[in-house]
């Protein structure tokens, strides 16, 4: 799983095991992280988890799951496969403020809009919310879901906790008190991939999906405003190539969304001018498939590559549409070289999730094929009819 994410004016990164942060627009240095350096969960803490079978091991590497950032770039808190939860800080400079341990594997993480509390959603289908003040306390379990949760993404005015599960589901809960249910948004006809507030309008809400499509919800009623599908934007009609929607993204002003499929080299911009309706603008073409997108405090787009040599593209709004930039321009140098100087190792599942989706069988098929076969039989006359002296053996019989 490779991320990046904006954390004020730092471009964060991860792949691996590794973080690193590169800031954009001064020379400052850049921020490696590997998590392997990271303390491991004591042994007898292990034994003692009432989740765990007794004499069982913790297994997992150190590979980044997810990775957040705060509202205002202070905070930056991430987890990996062996359920730790690390928070850190960029100022004054880079450091690591607590690590604590989740019950099961993490699949979303989100800070609250008063940065005090993050939420945590694993793969079991429960959300977690854990202080960012009283670094070292655990977390308390605030909601679940039947099914793994894939997406979460808390409101800015603070009101409703936003889930979404592999069950096509989408659900608003008051984040106060959150077995209250506020509504559902159902549409999507498979798993929902990645969820968007545009800051433009807090009352909305994005979402992506397996099925290909991008919604726009009115979520404090559940009402559907618009329904957008990639497979037709992307001229993916004629190849049996599913297309899933990786990550929504938006630009500061919340004008321009750039929506991210899974194992497709296009990028695909919307501009949203009313809170109602988004208007495709411009599909970017890209040398190879994406990892991610972010775009920056000055609304420029970042992309990030599967490449050492490019490990990161740059993209500026003009009057008329979106252009790339040089290689020389000086922020994209900047960073370029701070990849290069931490070198990120290539992510390890770009299937992740094309995995998701759900194989659909019947297992009625063979009991049908076999009852056909027996009433053809039953059909048919006998191809080798008794011989004679078996007819008066039984009427001797009888």
């Amino acid at each position: 799983m490779a991320v990046a994410v904006m954390c004020g004016e730092w471009l964060v990164t991860a792949s691996g095991k590794s973080l690193t942060a590169v800031h954009t627009r001064e020379n400052r240095e850049a921020f490696g992280f590997d998590c392997s350096q990271v303390e491991q969960k004591p042994k007898d803490a292990a034994a003692c988890d009432s989740n765990r079978e007794e004499g069982a091991e913790e297994k997992g590497s150190d590979a980044v799951l997810a990775v957040a950032a705060s509202p205002s770039g202070r905070l930056l808190v991430l987890t990996d496969d062996r359920k730790r939860l690390l928070l850190l800080s960029s100022q004054p400079t880079w450091h690591l403020l607590s690590c604590r341990w989740v019950v099961r594997r993490c699949t979303a993480l989100a800070f609250s809009p008063d940065e005090e509390c993050v939420w945590v959603a694993d793969k079991s289908g429960d959300v977690y919310s854990f202080s960012t003040t009283h670094t070292h306390t655990p977390g308390d379990l605030r909601l679940g879901h039947l099914s793994m949760l894939l997406a979460l993404v808390v409101t800015a005015d603070d009101r409703y906790v936003i889930t979404a599960d592999r069950d096509e589901k989408i659900r608003v809960s008051l984040k106060l008190a959150p077995h209250n249910i506020q509504s559902f948004c159902l549409a999507h006809t498979e798993f929902v991939s990645t969820l968007f507030v545009p800051p433009r309008h807090p009352d909305r809400l994005f979402s992506g999906s397996g099925d290909g499509t991008v919604k726009l919800w009115e979520y404090a009623t559940g009402k559907r405003l618009q329904s957008c599908d990639l497979t037709e934007l992307l001229n993916q009609d004629e190849t049996d190539e599913r297309v899933c929607i990786k990550r929504l993204s938006s630009s500061p002003d919340g004008q321009h969304l750039a929506v991210l499929c899974e194992r497709l080299p296009r990028l695909q911009l919307f501009e949203m001018k009313t809170g109602s309706e988004v208007t495709p603008t411009q599909c970017l073409t890209l040398p190879q498939s994406p990892l991610d997108t972010t775009f920056d405090p000055q609304g420029r787009l970042w992309v990030l590559l599967d490449d050492q040599q490019t490990p990161v593209l740059l993209y500026t709004h003009t009057s008329q549409c979106w252009e790339q930039c040089d290689a020389d321009q000086p922020d994209l140098k900047r960073v370029t070289e701070g990849l290069h100087t931490h070198s990120l190792p290539l992510p390890d599942a770009r299937l992740y999730l094309h995995q998701l989706y759900k194989a659909g069988f019947d297992n009625t098929a063979t009991y049908r094929q076999r009852k056909e076969e027996r009433l053809q039989q039953r059909r048919e006359p006998s191809a080798s009819p008794q011989p004679n002296g078996a007819k008066r053996t039984r009427a001797l019989i009888s």
